[in-house]
């Protein structure tokens, strides 16, 4: 079982290509949880290169938790996500999707497809805090975990 202390921080590994959504959620978590640590991956290809800890990634922690964009150049979200859910190693990061969709197409995939959660982006400051309030709250206080 995972039980956080007050020394470990809280990993979040965002996958995300644009740098306005990416700047804004890192600014918000920062606002929340000081123990809050955000990496940030540009595409899937990097995001399952940090994941499995291969080349520039070799030294980086796992995450707690991941928030995964959906529209991505060379890999899009939901081929990552299929991939992170059949790989017995990551399976078990909840994967939260964070993006500007809300087709129900897009978040029945998402479901199918083992996510964890599925959150529309906010586009100003004050909703990304609350994003980043809720997902602090539930995550990283609330919800207890094991790590696989």
């Amino acid at each position: 079982m995972h039980h956080k202390n007050s020394i470990e921080s809280n990993i979040i590994l965002m996958i995300d290509d644009n740098p306005t959504d990416v700047l804004l959620i890192k600014e918000a978590f920062a606002l929340c949880d000081e123990n809050c640590e955000v990496y940030v991956a540009e595409d899937g290809v990097y995001a399952l290169e940090f994941l499995k800890q291969q080349g520039q990634y070799h030294h980086v922690p796992r995450p707690n938790i991941i928030l995964l964009d959906l529209n991505m150049p060379r890999k899009s979200g939901l081929e990552v996500l299929k991939e992170l859910k059949d790989d017995v190693d990551l399976r078990s990061i909840p994967v939260i999707i964070y993006t500007s969709s809300t087709t129900k197409e897009d978040v029945r995939s998402a479901y199918r497809s083992y996510a964890n959660g599925y959150i529309k982006k906010s586009a100003d400051f004050d909703g990304c805090i609350k994003i980043a309030k809720a997902i602090q709250y539930y995550w990283f206080s609330t919800s207890i975990f094991y790590e696989l």
